[in-house]
């Protein structure tokens, strides 16, 4: 199992609002020079927050929601320092509660 930390608000803020795709495609570009994996995504209508342990973390926020998803607790911080209106945490997964963790329940 791993931690995996998360930047959680309304799709509407993470994907219209905010210039986020700018944000993660500079990271990406890095992480391509460093020849580095991957360890973020975004997801929309992220599954994880369906698991029971997550209800008062689902109820505070508008939906649908989105959420930037990452085995790297700096950048989720980095983030939330950088936005407003955003909520923060983390789960561990797989588990029988959060079988996968970058999930989303958004219909292609």
């Amino acid at each position: 199992m791993k931690t995996y930390y998360y930047l959680l608000a309304s799709q509407h803020f993470l994907v219209e609002e905010e210039p986020l795709e700018e944000v993660l495609r500079e990271r990406t570009r890095n992480y391509h020079e460093q020849e580095k994996e991957i360890d973020f995504w975004l997801v929309k209508q992220p599954a994880f927050l369906e698991a029971p342990a997550m209800a008062d973390i689902k109820a505070k926020c508008p939906q649908p929601a989105a959420a930037i998803i990452s085995t790297d607790r700096q950048f989720i911080t980095w983030l939330k320092l950088r936005l407003e209106f955003v909520i923060t945490g983390e789960f561990t997964a797989p588990t029988t509660e959060i079988p996968d963790p970058i999930a989303s329940l958004a219909s292609v």
